[in-house]
């Protein structure tokens, strides 16, 4: 009777599961925007709770943080028009640059390889036809709506409409002291990440952006701004932030020393703060496995897009730790851990 519950329990996770992720795409207008207004919620509760503690109106409360999230969104706004600005008055001829290098290593590549290629019209003109280009109204449509659902969701969740603890209390966990200790450590445990990977992106960007003048190559503020934004995905932000600006590189500087010294200038900067002090601030207790990032970051980035794979790590996060919470959960909950915590915790 026992083996019998058991196989109708497997057979029914393994039909729920894959259910539950189909919800998640088809829902995703939905729960992308849920979800990102949780992570800034939880950003933001040490600050309601230091007002809560000097008599300050919820409500002020909450003006307050929305006031601070606007200022971000409006900086943020201002560094992109800037650097807008600075690639539409740019008079050194990247593009003209661009083609000559691009007709040079295309020549190259048909003489040693046999590759042909088109050399009649533009290039780079090739790569921006109108029918390969999405519609600009409809991504700002998108955009905003997101903006506005994001906004509406964080009112909700400072204002304890949705009480996360409450939720866990009487789904998942159903134990009150230990969903209030999984709810603190799970809010820990990303505002910590959130803390770190703000300052980590933001000094990346900084850095990069400065490379980028000392070195003399166009638009650091954009390339500070795309390394800042693009650094917030795990891993595969770094690799992109370093190829895409090697190659601007390639095509503005000459094949000297200089190209050299400058890519290693931008590989070092994404090894001392993500490879070195990121980790170093996040401390042993939030390591997870290299191999679960990875899938996580194929598995949500296949389900939300880019948003997955920004949320990859925060949600697995709090997966490990309700995970911790079971007995039986506990194996996976060490298997998704850094090899360190997973020895300890199947040692225990």
């Amino acid at each position: 009777m026992l083996d019998e519950r058991r196989t109708t329990n497997t057979l029914l996770l393994f039909i729920v599961i894959p259910l539950v992720f189909y919800l998640l795409k088809l829902l995703s207008f939905i729960f992308i925007p849920l979800i990102s207004s949780m992570f800034i919620a939880l950003l933001f509760l040490p600050l309601m709770r230091w007002l809560s503690r000097r008599n300050v109106p919820r409500l002020m409360s909450i003006v307050i943080v929305i006031s601070l999230i606007a200022i971000g969104v409006f900086i943020g706004v201002e560094l992109v028009q800037l650097s807008s600005r600075q690639i539409l008055s740019n008079n050194t001829g990247f593009f003209g640059k661009a083609e000559v290098k691009i007709n040079d290593l295309m020549l190259y590549l048909q003489n040693e390889f046999g590759i042909v290629y088109n050399s009649e019209g533009n290039i780079i003109g090739q790569f921006f036809q109108k029918e390969n280009i999405g519609s600009t109204f409809d991504f700002i449509r998108k955009f905003l709506t997101n903006i506005l659902m994001i906004t509406f969701f964080t009112i909700l969740w400072l204002s304890e409409s949705i009480n996360m603890h409450k939720v866990m209390n009487n789904t998942i966990l159903k134990r009150k002291h230990t969903s209030i200790k999984a709810f603190m450590k799970i809010e820990k445990d990303l505002i910590t990440f959130i803390k770190v990977k703000f300052l980590v992106s933001l000094l990346t960007g900084v850095f990069t952006g400065l490379a980028c003048v000392f070195f003399d190559v166009s638009f650091p503020i954009f390339w500070g701004l795309f390394a800042f934004l693009i650094n917030f995905v795990q891993m595969v932000g770094s690799f992109i932030s370093v190829i895409l600006l090697s190659i601007f590189a390639f095509v503005e500087l000459d094949p000297t020393s200089t190209l050299f010294f400058f890519i290693l200038s931008i590989t070092g900067v994404q090894v001392i703060f993500g490879a070195i002090l990121e980790p170093i601030f996040m401390g042993k207790s939030f390591s997870i496995n290299v191999i679960t990032v990875l899938i996580m970051l194929m598995l949500w980035g296949f389900i939300w897009g880019i948003p997955g794979l920004i949320m990859a790590i925060p949600i697995t996060v709090f997966i490990k730790i309700i995970l911790e919470q079971f007995p039986g959960t506990k194996v996976i909950a060490s298997l998704l851990s850094g090899p360190e915590r997973s020895i300890k915790s199947i040692k225990k």
